[in-house]
């Protein structure tokens, strides 16, 4: 048996390898995508004082910083018995969406997006944001870096950094918006609401009138029958901040719709021993390994598994896109992975859209924008991370410290769906034992789509880069090896 690894695994967030076995005839017997780094942050978390918890969680990870930031915000607010001002949650939303704002982007021309806009089959030299620029030119590539670094300007204006904030308090949070910041925030939403518009219509451009590409995205290996889950609102609209968590099963009906505080009734954890990342399963229905269908708890989460665990969009143009997805690729849900490229530009156009409503509404530069807390308990904190549901859980002892602390981040939610999208991607197009960049490449897109992260679903320091790829033949004698160049 040949075995290929992938070592590390290329554009995302945090470190991890793919193992690939070949049986003796040259085709995939399975794959396996392995995170080896230990994130540890629940354990070295108790004994701190609770307030710390939104500093703290943010340094997770240096991508989804302001989704732990109000994740670990809101869990407080519970814990403390408290619940802020509606000022404070506008402006947390608002920073919110700047976060959505710079995620996605990175995502999309960073790390995703060079998949579709310079090719899968391209030099690996090109298959990065400067291939892009090159095939879109240097003045979208300005707004790229622009629009990206006005959602970071969003998040610091709010937030007193552009990366860790430190606003959030419970109750509420630290810092009110003055007339001066609001024309700027508004400058700068509206011009990427233009920019989110463009991505879209370059999506269209490069991808939806490809037919190569659009047979891809509907292609047997990128295909996954699974749970969806997301936050809604009371109309079981897209929220990111608040709302409900809601599922749907593989034909787009509701199967439950719960409040967090009742994650632990609903959701369970599986854990394997080739992995430090737990697997998330919905409980009725258990775990019945890495297959998809009704009979198995697997579900995703993140911009793909949020559409299709909602009915639209609260805001008109996102909301447009929303029913133009659905009616191109056939209708709800879309089971496509590498759908969640399409799905993540809508949830970028509905950011930009939003922020714009919360920067005009009046309430936006009230001072009242904290309220007292009551004595700490037990609270649980949920919010859309930019790649799926976040959910932080914290029991306080009476002086305020924290006796115990689980996060169950999104891409943990995502693991099971990633290793399957994962081994059906190897043996769709490894045949025969013929392999090369853009193969290997074409496996790495499975799990690129859903933007994991695992510097948040496990976490060590420091971690190792090693660009190697060893196979070898059944005897397990090295027969070749691959190195990237960094």
């Amino acid at each position: 048996m040949k075995t290929i690894t992938i070592d590390p695994i290329t554009r995302l967030e945090g470190h991890g390898k793919i193992s690939i076995f070949l049986d003796n005839t040259g085709n995939v017997e399975n794959a396996y995508l392995q995170i080896p780094e230990l994130r540890g942050f629940e354990r070295f978390s108790e004994g701190r004082r609770a307030e710390d918890m939104p500093q703290i969680t943010s340094r997770i990870c240096g991508v989804c910083p302001v989704a732990h930031h109000f994740a670990a915000t809101k869990a407080l607010d519970r814990a403390f018995n408290v619940d802020p001002p509606a000022a404070a949650k506008k402006l947390r939303e608002l920073m919110y969406c700047g976060y959505f704002i710079y995620d996605h982007i990175l995502h999309f021309y960073f790390l995703g997006g060079p998949d579709f806009v310079v090719g899968p089959n391209a030099p690996a030299a090109k298959r990065n944001i400067l291939g892009v620029i090159e095939k879109v030119g240097i003045d979208v590539g300005k707004d790229v870096i622009k629009h990206r670094a006005y959602g970071q300007k969003i998040t610091a204006i709010l937030g007193g950094k552009a990366t860790h904030p430190v606003c959030g308090l419970p109750g509420g949070v630290s810092k009110t918006l003055n007339p001066e910041e609001v024309k700027e925030i508004e400058t700068m939403v509206k011009s990427c609401i233009e920019f989110a518009k463009f991505s879209l219509t370059l999506f269209d451009d490069i991808v939806l009138k490809n037919r190569e590409y659009v047979n891809l995205i509907h292609s047997d290996p990128y295909t996954l029958k699974t749970y969806n889950m997301g936050l809604v609102d009371s109309n079981n609209k897209v929220n990111f901040y608040d709302g409900k968590i809601r599922v749907t099963d593989q034909h787009a009906e509701e199967y439950v719709k719960f409040d967090v505080n009742d994650y632990f009734n609903v959701v369970s954890e599986h854990v394997e021993e080739w992995s430090y990342t737990k697997f998330t399963y919905l409980q009725k229905v258990g775990w019945n390994g890495f297959t998809d269908g009704k009979k198995s708890g697997i579900y995703r989460v993140g911009p793909l598994g949020r559409l299709n665990a909602a009915e639209g969009m609260t805001t008109p143009l996102a909301n447009k896109e929303y029913k133009r997805m659905y009616d191109t690729l056939g209708g709800k849900p879309i089971n496509s992975t590498l759908a969640f490229h399409w799905a993540r530009l809508i949830e970028l156009l509905y950011a930009t859209e939003r922020a714009y409503e919360l920067i005009k509404d009046p309430e936006i530069t009230s001072q009242k924008v904290r309220n007292p807390v009551g004595e700490p308990g037990e609270g649980i904190g949920v919010v859309e991370a930019a790649r799926g549901t976040l959910i932080h859980h914290y029991k306080l002892n009476k002086h305020g410290l924290i006796d115990k602390a689980n996060l169950i981040v999104a891409t943990t939610n995502n693991a099971g769906a990633i290793n399957m999208s994962v081994r059906d991607a190897a043996r769709g197009v490894i045949k025969d034992g013929k392999i090369d960049e853009g193969i290997l490449n074409m496996v790495e897109m499975a799990f690129r789509a859903y933007d994991p992260c695992f510097a948040c679903a496990t976490h060590s320091l420091p971690g190792e880069m090693p660009l190697e790829v060893n196979i070898y033949d059944h005897d397990k004698n090295l027969y070749k090896t691959y190195k990237r160049n960094l």
